[in-house]
Order: structure tokens, then C-alpha cells, then sequence
């Protein structure tokens, strides 16, 4: 058991030392669909905070809509070459539907009547609710980019090639993808495909700090 278990962590760091953030995609490579249903299943099983999980994720395939986007995201090739573009919409504002709609699923998933639960469903609101807006934003965003890392980290398990990416200008993309109607706003985009053979960065040395300097035992 003890090398088994040796032996994935070290095919899981190998994952990790391997993946990069592509910056040119092969447009001819393409997901098949068990795979980016792999890669929607494992933001799907994101770890966020009460289990709230409070935004939408777009996948987006369409050339003509990433044709739009592309001057929104800074003209950067990965959103119209990769395979799909992941944009992580997250809410800009809530209420206590939030977790009213939380609660409710909780109950159907686990058989709990609503009841036993609502205080703990309380407990959310009174800590969530009352938060300015602009706070509540931040929140929601910081959740949407604990499930990048989730879908960045399985994209590296399957030798899927993936860019998180900011470069965007937040209100044009939102614009043009509705958000604003849908209550959501971009919080982060992920490209995923196949990179290209021209893409000289997948050859440069991973550079991250050491971990004497990271690392504080304590």
C-alpha cells in the first residue's frame, strides 16, 4: 500500500510539472466529448465554501462567439485556437436565495427534510447576507478560482493542455456572453486543447519559488 500510494504522488507531481499555461494552441486538436465531460465533472466536484458553489460556468465552443470575445480578451490567439474556452461567471450579488436554493437541494440529495436544516441554512445567511456588495463579489470570484485549480489540475491528469487567463476586459465580455442580465460577471476564463508544436514556452524550465522560501513549518 505504502508504494502504491508513493507511486501516484509522484505521477500527480510529474502531472503538475508538466502542465504549463499554454500560449498557442493546435486549432486542428480537439476534445472529444468524454474528455471535457472529465474536465466539467471535476469543477463540478470543487471544494467551495459551505458548499454554496455561487457561479455558473460557461463552456464556450462556438467560433463565431469566441470571434467576438477575442478582442475583449486582449486578442489573445488561446481563445479562438483552443479547443473550448471555460469562463468561471460568478454571481455579483446574492440573497438569501442563495442559500434558500442550497438548502433545498441538500434536502433532495440527502433525504433531510428542510426543516432539520434551516439552521444551519440561518447560520449561512446571517454570516453571508449582510456583507456589502462589493464584498459579496469578491467572494463569489475567489470561489470560482478554487474550481480553476480543480479543472487546471485534472486537465494535467489527462495531458490536456490548459491557460487560466485575466487578460480580459471585464464588462465588454460580460456584455457580450449576458452575464449582467444573469446576475453573474466574468471572474477568471481557462482555455483547454492541445498545445501546438510552435509553442516555444512548453520548453522552458518550470519556475516557482523554492521551497525553503514558500514554506514556513511551524
Amino acid at each position: 500500500m505504502e508504494t502504491s500510494t508513493q507511486s501516484i504522488n509522484e505521477t500527480y507531481l510529474s502531472d503538475l510539472q508538466w502542465r504549463y499555461a499554454t500560449k498557442k494552441f493546435d486549432s486542428s486538436k480537439k476534445l472529444t466529448e468524454s474528455q471535457l465531460s472529465e474536465l466539467l465533472d471535476a469543477i463540478r466536484l470543487s471544494a467551495s465554501s459551505y458548499g454554496l458553489q455561487p457561479y455558473e460556468v460557461l463552456v464556450i465552443s462556438d467560433p463565431e462567439v469566441r470571434e467576438k470575445m477575442l478582442p475583449a480578451c486582449w486578442n489573445q490567439a488561446q481563445i479562438t485556437d483552443a479547443s473550448q474556452v471555460i469562463v468561471f461567471a460568478s454571481r455579483s450579488n446574492f440573497d438569501d436565495t442563495l442559500v434558500d436554493n442550497y438548502i433545498e437541494h441538500v434536502s433532495e440529495v440527502r433525504g433531510i427534510p428542510e426543516a432539520d436544516l434551516k439552521g444551519y441554512g440561518d447560520f449561512m445567511k446571517s454570516k453571508l447576507t449582510p456583507l456589502p456588495k462589493e464584498v459579496k463579489a469578491q467572494w463569489t470570484a475567489r470561489q470560482a478560482y478554487i474550481a480553476l485549480g480543480n479543472l487546471l489540475s485534472a486537465a494535467a491528469a489527462m495531458k490536456i493542455d490548459s491557460c487560466p487567463m485575466e487578460g480580459f476586459e471585464a464588462d465588454k465580455l460580460d456584455d457580450i456572453l449576458g452575464l449582467p442580465a444573469r446576475g453573474l460577471q466574468t471572474a477568471v476564463i481557462a482555455t483547454v486543447g492541445y498545445r501546438s508544436e510552435e509553442d516555444e514556452t512548453q520548453h522552458y524550465k518550470k519556475v516557482r519559488t523554492p521551497k525553503e522560501k514558500l514554506f514556513t513549518h511551524i
